[in-house]
C-alpha cells in the first residue's frame, strides 16, 4: 500500500487537476454556448472570466479557512460546492444562470486551491522532498489547464456544451470521499485561531470588485458609471482591509508573510504568469476555430502536444529547482516562454497551419510547465506550516487577478480592428489582432523573467527562523 504522504499527494493532485480543468474546459465550447444561450460576442468571454473573478475574491479567505478550520475540511467542502455548481451550469437555459454557476465554481475552486497546496507543503518538509511533491502537484495543475481545452473539445463534439460541466461531478465527488477516508484530519490547539472576519470580508469584497472593474473596463469603457463605482468601492474596501489588519491581534495576512521577499516576488510573477501564459490557450483556440475553421473536437486534439509538454515540464521543475535553484530555474523557463510567444505570434497568419504553430507551442509549453511549479515553490519557501494556507491564497489570488486582467486586455487587443468586417477581411483582421496580442504576451513574460532575478533560492537562515518562530502561531499540537 502507498504511504499516507503519497496517498495525500495523489488525492490533492487529483483535486488540483479537477479545479484547473474547469478554468479552460469551456474555452472550446464557447462558440456553441454563445449560439445556444444567445451570448453576445463581447459578453462571451465572461463565461471564462466569471470563474476568475469569484476565485480571486475568495482565495485569501479560502487559505485562512484552511489554516483555521482544517485543510481536509476545506478541500472536501470546496469539491462539494464545485460539483453542485457544475450541475447548475449544465442545466442553464439563459446566460445569467450560467454565469452564476461559473462564479460558484470559482468559489469552490478558491477553497480547494489553497487547501491542496498547503496540504502538500505541510506534508513534505522544505527541500528535495517538497520540491518533488510540488512538482507532482504542479504537473497536475498545469496539465488540467491544457487538458481542459482538449477534453472540452471532445465532450462538446460528442455530447454538447453541457457535458463540460457535467464531467466535474463524477470527478469531484469520488475525490472528496477518498479525501475524507485517507487524508489525516487537522489537529488544532485549545487556544485556536480566529478567522479575522472583518479582514476577510473586506479583502474579499475589495478583490472581487477590483477584478470585476478590471475585466469590464475594456468592454464598458473605463469611464462608465459601473466601472468607476466598482473601482471606487474596491479601493474603499482594500483601504479598510489595510486599516483592519494594522490593528488586528491575529491578522489575516501577518507581517511575517508581508515581509517574506520570495512570497512578494512570487505573487508579482504569478500575476504576470497568468496574464500571459494563461491566455495563450484562449488565443490559440480562437485562431484554430475562427480563422482555420476547426471544429471543437479538432481544436481540442490540437492541444495534445502542448499538454504533454506542460506536464513534462512541470514534473521536471522540482528536480531542476533542487539542482539549479529557484531563481535560475524560473529565469530560464520564462526566457524560453518569451521566445515561444514571439515565434507563435508569427505563426498566427491567415494562411498559416497547425504545423506552423508547433515550434512556438513547444517553447511556450516548456516555459509554462516549469514556471508553474517553480512559482509556487518560491511562494512557500520560508513560510511556517500554520501560514501555508494564506501564503497559498496570496500566490493564487495573484494568478486569478492576472488571468482575469490578462484575458480582458488580450481579447481587446485581438479584436481591435475587426468591427464591421466580414469574410476574408474579418479573418485577416483577426489574425493580425492575435499576432499583436501574442506579442503583448511576450512582453509580459519578459517582465516576469526580470522579476524572477530577485528570487532567493536559499533564504537567509535568520530570516527563515523569524517566519517560523512567530509565537502567536506556535499553537498547534
Amino acid at each position: 500500500m502507498p504511504s499516507r504522504p503519497q496517498t495525500t499527494l495523489a488525492l490533492v493532485s487529483l483535486a488540483m487537476l479537477i479545479v484547473s480543468l474547469d478554468q479552460y474546459i469551456v474555452v472550446v465550447a464557447l462558440p456553441e454556448i454563445g449560439r445556444d444561450l444567445a451570448f453576445s460576442d463581447q459578453a462571451l468571454q465572461s463565461v471564462v472570466s466569471a470563474y476568475a473573478v469569484a476565485s480571486a475574491g475568495f482565495l485569501l479567505l479560502g487559505g485562512r479557512l484552511a489554516d483555521v478550520l482544517g485543510r481536509r475540511c476545506m478541500l472536501v467542502t470546496g469539491l462539494a460546492i464545485y460539483a453542485g455548481a457544475s450541475l447548475v451550469g449544465a442545466s442553464a437555459t439563459f446566460p445569467g444562470l450560467l454565469l452564476i454557476a461559473r462564479s460558484a465554481q470559482g468559489f469552490g475552486g478558491a477553497l480547494v486551491f489553497p487547501a491542496t497546496l498547503s496540504l502538500v507543503n505541510t506534508t513534505f518538509p522544505e527541500g528535495r522532498e517538497r520540491d518533488g511533491a510540488v512538482a507532482v502537484w504542479g504537473a497536475a495543475g498545469a496539465a488540467g489547464l491544457v487538458i481542459g481545452v482538449l477534453l472540452g473539445g471532445v465532450l462538446t463534439h460528442a455530447f454538447g456544451w453541457a457535458a463540460v460541466f457535467l464531467i466535474n461531478v463524477p470527478l469531484a465527488v469520488p475525490v472528496a470521499i477518498l479525501a475524507l477516508v485517507y487524508i489525516p484530519g487537522d489537529h488544532h490547539s485549545a487556544t485556536g485561531r480566529g478567522l479575522d472576519l472583518p479582514g476577510a470580508i473586506s479583502v474579499t469584497l475589495g478583490l472581487t470588485a477590483l477584478v470585476f472593474a478590471l475585466v469590464q473596463g475594456p468592454s464598458l469603457g473605463w469611464r462608465s458609471a459601473l466601472v468607476v463605482a466598482t473601482g471606487a468601492a474596491s479601493l474603499g474596501f482594500l483601504i479598510g482591509f489595510a486599516v483592519i489588519e494594522r490593528h488586528s491581534a491575529d491578522p489575516l495576512v501577518s507581517p511575517q508573510l508581508v515581509g517574506n521577499p520570495n512570497l512578494r516576488t512570487s505573487a508579482a510573477i504569478a500575476f504576470l504568469f497568468w496574464a500571459t501564459f494563461g491566455s495563450v490557450l484562449y488565443l490559440v483556440s480562437i485562431y484554430l476555430q475562427e480563422i482555420r475553421g476547426y471544429d471543437a473536437l479538432e481544436a481540442g486534439v490540437g492541444f495534445l502536444l502542448p499538454t504533454t509538454i506542460v506536464v513534462t515540464g512541470s514534473a521536471l521543475a522540482g528536480p531542476m529547482t533542487t539542482r539549479f535553484g529557484l531563481r535560475r530555474t524560473l529565469v530560464v523557463a520564462l526566457a524560453i516562454g518569451t521566445f515561444g510567444a514571439v515565434v507563435l505570434s508569427r505563426a498566427f497568419s491567415i494562411d498559416g497551419s497547425y504545423v506552423g504553430l508547433i515550434p512556438g507551442l513547444i517553447a511556450v509549453s516548456v516555459g509554462d510547465g516549469i514556471a508553474f511549479t517553480a512559482i509556487f515553490l518560491a511562494a512557500s519557501t520560508g513560510v511556517a506550516d500554520e501560514q501555508q494556507g494564506v501564503a497559498a491564497g496570496i500566490a493564487s489570488t495573484s494568478t486569478s487577478i492576472g488571468g482575469a486582467v490578462g484575458l480582458a486586455l488580450l481579447v481587446l487587443a485581438a479584436n481591435s480592428g475587426t468591427t464591421g468586417l466580414a469574410g476574408h477581411e474579418l479573418r485577416g483582421a483577426q489574425a493580425a489582432g492575435l499576432q499583436s496580442a501574442t506579442l503583448l504576451v511576450a512582453v509580459g513574460i519578459t517582465a516576469a523573467a526580470f522579476l524572477a532575478t530577485r528570487i532567493r533560492s536559499e533564504p537567509d537562515r535568520n530570516t527563515r527562523r523569524k517566519f517560523i518562530d512567530w509565537k502567536p502561531y506556535r499553537c498547534r499540537g
